[in-house]
């Protein structure tokens, strides 16, 4: 969660590796913006103001809907590897974390870009969708994420339809929804080791959705 404390020794239990190479992942991590370190205090997640959100959103209304113009239509297994993302997304919100449920819906615009085919913008949503999420985490309930996750399946069907412009009209209004929805909604535990363990271990996707079976004719 924003403004949490990441202890090197907690960090390095965790993975079993040594205090060097943990602090060697956060400062990778403090040069991209996503953590900061305290003076006697140790290292922390950032805690991004709600006009840095705004301005990360900005970025992703125009590079995604961009991205979106010219997308045509996808392949088949694209928008099978979509469809998927959204049924992850689906059960994260029935049955995991907050932070499980918000890492899957900022991951489907990182998953989109990939699909897409532009590596060099799909790192560069990596980077984008995750100063949201720190925002998201604390501020987006249930509902909203619920709401998020429906207006995905939205953008995949119009793409699987081939139509680009109602898929790029789609992302616009959902961004857009995403970003006023953020009420504040924060989010506290009494066990932060219990937290950091939950938060950093590996994704238990849905199970995947069954392939259609040809219909005899």
């Amino acid at each position: 969660m924003p403004g949490e404390r990441l202890g090197e020794q907690a960090l390095a239990d965790l993975y079993g590796v040594s205090r060097t190479l943990v602090r060697e992942a956060l400062m990778q991590l403090q040069a991209r913006g996503f953590v900061e370190v305290r003076t006697r205090k140790g290292w922390y997640v950032v805690e991004p103001s709600l006009e840095q959100a705004r301005n990360a959103f900005d970025a992703r209304r125009i590079i995604e809907t961009g991205m979106l113009r010219d997308a045509g239509r996808p392949l088949q297994s694209t928008i099978k590897r979509l469809r998927q993302h959204v049924a992850d997304e689906r059960h994260a919100i029935a049955h995991a974390d907050v932070a499980t449920r918000t890492f899957l819906l900022a991951d489907f615009h990182v998953c989109l870009a990939d699909c897409l085919g532009n590596h060099l913008l799909t790192d560069v949503m990596r980077d984008l969708t995750a100063r949201t999420t720190l925002v998201a985490s604390l501020r987006q309930s249930t509902q909203d994420a619920a709401k998020s996750c429906e207006e995905h399946a939205q953008i995949v069907a119009a793409l699987e339809a081939g139509d680009a412009g109602s898929a790029e009209q789609l992302m616009v209004a959902h961004i857009g929804s995403v970003q006023q929805g953020l009420g504040d909604v924060p989010s506290t535990a009494n066990d932060p080791q219990a937290r950091l363990r939950a938060s950093l271990a590996p994704l238990r996707p849905a199970p995947p959705i069954p392939t259609p079976t040809p219909t005899p004719g």
